[in-house]
C-alpha cells in the first residue's frame, strides 16, 4: 500500500515536471469526486433510482419466504413442547429447506443486481471519462485526478471541478 502511494506521487511529480518543462504556463490541476458526479447528475440519479427499484423488487421476491420461515420458527417455539418428535423433525427440515431456498434466491438476486449495476453505470462511467477529458482539454488542465486517488493526502477545495463536470455531463448527455 505504501509502495503504491510512493509510485503515484513519483509519477505525478514526473508528469507535472515534464509538463512544466514543456510549457511556460503553470500546471493546472483539477480534482473530481466521481461518486458525487454519479449521484448528482441527471443520468446518474436515474440509474440509481432504477437500481434501487430493482433491489426493492428483489427484496419483495424474497420477503414471502422469509415470512414463511419466521412463521415456522414461531410455530415450532409455541407448539414445540406438544409436537411429536416426528413433527418437530419435519418442521426443522422445512426450515432448513426454506433457509436454503432463501440463501439461493438471495445469491441469485445479488448477482442479478451486480449485472444490472454494470448495465446501468458502465456506460455512464465511460461517458464520465469522456467528459473529464473534454473538460481537461477545453480548460487547459495539465492533470485531473479523482478525489479519492491513492496517495492523495491533501487538496485545496478550489481545485475541485466536480460541479463543472456535473454541468458538462448533464449538458452533453
Amino acid at each position: 500500500m505504501r509502495f503504491e502511494k510512493v509510485i503515484v506521487l513519483i509519477t505525478l511529480a514526473l508528469v507535472l515536471g515534464w509538463g512544466l518543462g514543456a510549457t511556460k504556463d503553470a500546471a493546472k490541476i483539477g480534482f473530481v469526486d466521481v461518486q458525487r458526479v454519479m449521484a448528482s447528475s441527471g443520468k446518474g440519479k436515474a440509474a440509481m433510482e432504477e437500481l434501487e427499484r430493482k433491489a426493492g423488487e428483489a427484496q419483495a421476491r424474497i420477503r414471502p419466504m422469509a415470512e414463511q420461515l419466521q412463521q415456522i420458527q414461531d410455530d415450532l417455539r409455541r407448539k414445540g413442547v406438544t409436537l411429536s418428535d416426528q413433527a418437530k423433525q419435519a418442521k426443522q427440515l422445512d426450515m432448513a429447506e426454506l433457509r436454503s431456498k432463501i440463501e439461493s434466491q438471495s445469491q441469485e438476486e445479488e448477482n442479478q443486481l451486480k449485472i444490472d449495476q454494470q448495465r446501468l453505470f458502465g456506460p455512464l462511467q465511460e461517458r464520465f471519462i469522456e467528459v473529464v477529458r473534454e473538460v481537461g482539454q477545453e480548460n487547459d488542465f495539465s492533470v485531473i485526478m479523482m478525489s479519492d486517488a491513492p496517495g492523495l493526502v491533501y487538496r485545496r477545495e478550489a481545485l475541485d471541478i466536480t460541479d463543472l463536470i456535473i454541468k458538462t455531463f448533464d449538458s452533453k448527455g
